[in-house]
């Protein structure tokens, strides 16, 4: 199957009504054409607004009373189909979503690999649905005759207030909660009440496999993420010149009938162009280096929390550097491939030989990953692009979690078994370079300290002052509705340091 550059649909608005409700106003971060599809039944009625590509039809599927709205894309299409009778391809993802429902009703987002967030309208039934990582964040409100949900929290801001249901609450939106990954809610609509049925959670148990047989198996699932990410087009990979990005870059050009697209992003305090050049004059890529100042790093950090939607300031410094690269893009919409997140189920920013602290780390990274919004798709939406992180693919990550540490951590290097999977296909100075996060690559982490203790934050209250702003800006672009253009950053420092030295309480961890 031929993939587009960007999926038929890349974010939702959806309202189920039995009390027949004033229809709210959609708000998203990201771009995209807006398409507004909707259907009667005698005892509810579905609204929707698409955010599109060009043709919301591909996400937007109805068949034998039920109707299907997809934000996202599949990856494993071949092996749904053989669950079909007949094993007929429908057209499109959403129909095959559905048909499958047909057939397993909520167990058939157990068998999906994919990076989306759906809702399925039955009759008296709303059924949503995350991916196995919650990679397209899902909000739900729901009270007695009525269901909202929305691929960012923000389009539900001006929502009534719905009832608590067995999920995360978003801060100061009363009734709104983020459905777990790897979860589905079935809401009855007429009382609101939901039953959650989890499709999946991080493998505990830990597989003993020899070196070569566990480094074959990484080979083979990255490059089978990798293709199925890429189809028949060829795209662009933000590069780092780490291990993790040049090995999603290699692994594309190996198969790409041409060059593929790098970049790489810096800012004058620090970069990582000279490693990355290595990588891109070793693959023949198209090569681009984007520099951004400091000052305008910083400057985006309200776009990051407006896109991020989320209140960690740890994953607010990560996220900041491809905030601003995704924004300085331009261009029409680019499918592109990160190596993001493969540290999590590799154990990679935990840098020492003992090995059960560094499963501990594996653990507690897969335990608390969810909500943080980390590999979300508005992050490159609001620049018009689909991002999208093979590491995290389902069958990936299966496979990553479950090694046992020892092939994690092995020879005094940390992500050995990756590392081992990209030896013949890597220069060898990038297979044991050693690790260094995006947020210290770029300077944001230095950065974002400097700017706060200038405004005469003591450097002992900085961590709680990056947790004010963070909070602040959520409160500014989320709840408020503020556009990101029209928040200072500068300002939010300035009201977060006067608070500190007012004597304001730390922020709780």
């Amino acid at each position: 199957m031929t993939m587009c550059a960007l999926p038929a649909v890349t974010g939702f608005l959806a309202e189920i009504r039995q009390d027949g409700g004033r229809p709210l106003e959609p708000v998203f971060a990201s771009l995209g054409s807006r398409a507004t599809p909707g259907e009667r039944t005698a005892d509810q009625s579905l609204r929707t607004v698409l955010l599109h590509s060009g043709a919301p039809d591909g996400a937007y599927a109805h068949a034998r009373g039920r109707t299907l709205v997809l934000a996202g894309e599949l990856y494993n299409q071949d092996e749904l189909v053989r669950l079909l009778p007949g094993h007929a391809l429908p057209d499109s993802d959403a129909a095959l979503v559905l048909a499958l429902f047909g057939r397993y009703d909520v167990h058939a987002f157990r068998l999906l690999n994919g990076r989306f967030a759906a809702l399925v309208a039955a009759p008296g039934r709303a059924v949503l649905a995350t991916d196995h990582a919650g990679s397209v964040p899902l909000y739900v409100s729901a009270a007695p005759g009525r269901v909202l949900a929305a691929t960012e929290a923000k389009a539900l801001r001006t929502a009534p207030e719905g009832r608590p249901v067995a999920a995360r609450p978003v801060r100061r939106l009363p009734g709104t909660h983020q459905v777990p990954a790897g979860t589905v809610l079935d809401i009855e609509v007429a009382t609101g009440n939901p039953v959650t049925h989890r499709t999946w959670a991080p493998p505990l148990a830990r597989r003993i496999v020899r070196e070569e047989e566990a480094v074959e198996s990484v080979r083979r699932a990255l490059e089978r993420a990798v293709r199925v990410r890429t189809g028949g087009g060829t795209p662009l990979v933000v590069l780092s010149g780490g291990i993790d990005s040049s090995t999603v870059a290699a692994l594309a050009a190996r198969r790409s009938a041409g060059p593929i697209g790098t970049v790489s992003m810096g800012t004058e305090e620090a970069d990582e162009f000279p490693q990355a050049r290595v990588v891109a004059g070793h693959l023949g890529s198209a090569h681009r280096e984007v520099t951004i100042t400091t000052a305008d790093l910083l400057r985006r950090l309200p776009h990051a929390v407006w896109a991020a939607e989320c209140l960690d300031a740890d994953i607010i410094e990560y996220l900041l550097p491809l905030t601003a690269l995704y924004l300085e893009l331009g261009g029409t919409g680019r499918r592109v491939l990160t190596g993001y997140g493969a540290d999590i189920p590799l154990g990679g920013m935990h840098r020492e030989d003992r090995l059960p602290e560094l499963d501990t780390a594996v653990c507690h990274d897969m335990d608390t990953f969810d909500g943080l919004n980390e590999m979300t798709p508005t992050l490159s939406g609001i620049g018009g692009h689909w991002s999208t992180h093979p590491y995290w693919d389902r069958d990936v990550l299966d496979l990553l979690v479950s090694l046992e540490a020892g092939l994690k951590r092995r020879y005094g290097q940390d992500k050995w078994v990756l590392r081992a999977a990209m030896g013949d296909v890597l220069p060898h100075e990038v297979v044991v370079r050693p690790k260094l996060g995006v947020h210290e690559g770029s300077g944001t982490t230095s950065s974002f300290t400097r700017l706060l203790t200038d405004a005469g934050v003591p450097p002992d209250r900085v961590r709680d002052a990056k947790r004010l702003v963070v909070r602040e800006l959520f409160d500014l672009v989320v709840v408020d509705g503020r556009h990101p253009d029209e928040v200072a950053t500068g300002a939010v420092v300035e009201l977060v340091t006067d608070r500190l030295a007012s004597g304001a309480r730390p922020v709780p961890r």
